[in-house]
């Protein structure tokens, strides 16, 4: 009965990470008929340190500077800090899962963005939720850095609009939007390496424990860092074994199956 229970949570609770995006873009593109004008990317792929990629959700580059937004599509209550190195996700069945420090994860992004560029441009870190969790508690102290929900986006870019002064022109925009744009074409070979990176960098287990001995709370996918959830194959050759699935299925199809 657990593990239905756990399974219908995550049906039900937890967000698709493309529509996430996707609905966080609508919400850029509203602004814009504001008067917070900016271009648009999704899915950057830069190039970082020892032939790896580091993955950008959405960037809005304006004349404000850059905003580099992280997109993370939980439910239920959301605990954290800047300091931390894991956050906490709470359930409504009170299951806790962890996931990495979203403050840490999008000043990684940064770094790698301004390499990139070879440039001094303001940026300013989102991460935005989704309207379906609570942020219980979450602390943070880092400058250019603002945290909500997806229906709080254009009030929390807009605060940082009106506290910063133009610094980019209508054509140096266009010139990082154009040195950008190729990054969204990442080929599949691209994507694989970069998810097989961050599974060898997040996903070692440690050796003195077997697979099924591993806590669930403490398992996070290696691809995209949402928890992990236990589950029962229902059809195919592996029928009525257990396996841990991707809580942002179908996004993410990642799996480990259970020996």
């Amino acid at each position: 009965m657990g593990l239905f229970k756990d399974y219908i949570n995550a049906i039900l609770f937890q967000e698709y990470g493309g529509l996430g995006e996707s609905l966080s873009e609508k919400k850029l593109k509203h602004m814009r008929l504001f008067g917070y004008d900016g271009m648009i990317l999704r899915n950057l792929y830069l190039p970082a340190d020892r032939d790896q990629t580091s993955e950008i959700d959405l960037v809005y580059i304006t004349q404000k500077g850059i905003f580099v937004i992280e997109s993370k599509n939980y439910s239920g209550w959301i605990f954290g800090n800047d300091k931390d190195q894991f956050w906490t996700q709470m359930l409504p069945n009170r299951q806790k899962n962890r996931f990495y420090n979203p403050i840490k994860q999008n000043q990684t992004h940064i770094k790698w963005l301004l390499s990139y560029l070879e440039s001094e441009v303001p940026v300013f870190s989102l991460i935005v939720f989704s309207e379906r969790c609570e942020l219980k508690r979450i602390d943070f102290e880092t400058q250019r850095t603002g945290i909500c929900k997806r229906d709080e986006l254009s009030g929390t870019i807009s605060e940082f609009w009106k506290h910063t002064e133009d610094v980019l022109s209508s054509e140096q925009i266009q010139q990082i939007y154009k040195k950008l744009e190729p990054l969204t074409q990442a080929d599949e070979a691209t994507k694989q390496a970069h998810i097989d990176n961050i599974q060898e960098k997040y996903a070692a287990k440690p050796v003195e424990k077997t697979d099924a001995e591993i806590p669930q709370q403490s398992r996070i996918c290696p691809r995209c860092g949402a928890p992990l959830i236990l589950r029962t194959a229902r059809k195919g050759t592996r029928a009525g074994k257990q396996f841990y699935g991707c809580s942002s299925f179908p996004k993410c199809r990642y799996i480990e199956n259970i020996e």
